[in-house]
């Protein structure tokens, strides 16, 4: 006899929600169960998610309160749900982010799909040539500080599935448990680190800054990346007084315009004259700012362009030291090369898209510890030299063993 339930979700789309979430390779919530631990009794499993889904039973359970180092000082607090809210989320954004992604600007790039953050800073170096000024926004806390009230209305004009709403109001409430086990109810804000959190932060600001951008400064073009936006002026009168809308905008939404890091940029290059205090900004680990680049006739002149950002420098030499190369001495040089390779080809993927050569001494700092390594783990290239040279002859005869030997970036051999 068929199953009749409230709801009507389809068995395969939780099938394929826990596919994604399987793919993602996320950690443990609240019940310390792990996607390995789910997946022992998979078929079960997914049934009670489809089930208590279905049937309007479902309670997701509070999320892990995890605090991780912001790159600028302090800590960003991450909410972790558990494997089966994970899946559950799954499901309502398969159903739900095909109605807003058709809704949503071609300048939105931040967690949707067929965008990325290389195209959002290919369009802002583009447009850094076309107009000379930049402001540089940022909102504070956005993933605490949204209206649960406003954004349950815009979710409602995006879909009829009673279902969806339901579940998302609940996720919006779901509290928090903290590092020592205490509950924090949560009254704002969706959790950075649940699937569904970032299309609702999307939606929000499609309102709250997208449409209103398209529609009141049509002349402005700009880039957003989740709650990181750059819009470009021909002014500073313009850039000041677009910032000075933003604020009241915002405050609309019961958002707050961070004053501290919201800067007026001016795009110095060659052709640019007057001078502004501010000629730099970081965006998405990159920074812009003036730089030396050659034309085709080989001449010299100062262009304003992108280049891996200084503090992303250090926080891939920090992570690099925290792989402690050094007391691996149990591995081989193929063992190291296969725990971190994969890290070390993300990184240059993302950071040689622009000025490239920036990346190069972060990429030596990795040669300098893998020279550590080999010093520790042979008494007789105790010696650094010997160390170098060793690591550098097997680099030149097998460059594909660590991605950046393939740049050409080899420990010196002699």
């Amino acid at each position: 006899m068929q199953e009749t339930k409230p709801f009507n979700i389809s068995k395969n789309a939780v099938v394929t929600a826990f596919e994604r979430v399987k793919a993602n390779n996320g950690t443990y919530g609240v019940d310390e169960q792990s996607i390995e631990e789910f997946e022992i009794n998979k078929k079960d499993n997914l049934y009670k998610i489809w089930n208590r889904m279905s049937s309007g039973s479902y309670i997701p359970k509070p999320v892990r309160a995890v605090a991780i180092p912001k790159k600028n000082g302090g800590t960003r607090i991450l909410g972790i749900p558990t494997v089966e809210d994970r899946i559950a989320q799954m499901v309502a954004k398969l159903y739900f982010e095909p109605s807003v992604e058709r809704i949503f600007y071609e300048d939105s790039y931040g967690y949707r799909p067929n965008k990325s953050a290389i195209q959002a800073l290919e369009a802002t170096r583009t447009r850094c040539w076309r107009k000379d000024w930049v402001l540089e926004f940022d909102i504070k806390g956005l993933f605490d500080h949204i209206r649960h009230d406003y954004l349950i209305e815009m979710v409602k004009r995006h879909t009829k599935e009673k279902w969806i709403i339901l579940y998302i109001e609940r996720w919006l409430k779901t509290p928090f448990q903290m590092e020592d086990g205490t509950i924090e109810p949560r009254t704002a804000g969706t959790p950075q680190g649940g699937v569904i959190s970032p299309v609702l932060v999307n939606l929000f600001l499609h309102y709250a800054f997208d449409d209103f951008m398209e529609k009141e400064f049509k002349s402005v073009p700009w880039a957003r990346y989740a709650d990181d936006g750059i819009a470009h002026c021909v002014s500073l009168k313009q850039a000041k007084y677009l910032q000075k809308r933003l604020q009241e905008r915002f405050e609309l939404f019961g958002l707050e315009l961070n004053i501290e890091k919201t800067k007026i940029i001016y795009c110095k290059d060659d052709d640019r004259k007057g001078n502004y205090h501010n000629i730099s900004f970081d965006f998405l680990g990159y920074t812009f700012r003036p730089r030396h680049s050659k034309n085709k006739f080989g001449k010299f002149f100062t262009n304003f362009l992108p280049a891996i950002a200084e503090k992303a420098k250090k926080a891939i030499r920090k992570e690099v030291r925290s792989w402690r190369l050094q007391l691996k001495v149990d591995k081989d040089l193929w063992d190291i090369a296969n725990m971190f390779n994969k890290k070390i080809q993300g990184w240059i993927n993302y950071y040689t898209h622009f000025y490239k050569s920036e990346m190069y001494g972060v990429l030596r700092h990795i040669n300098l510890c893998l020279v550590k390594w080999v010093r520790r783990k042979y008494k007789k290239r105790k010696h650094r030299r010997r160390a170098e040279y060793w690591l550098g002859s097997i680099a030149k005869r097998d460059r594909k063993l660590f991605a950046h030997w393939k740049l050409g970036i080899l420990p010196t051999a002699g």
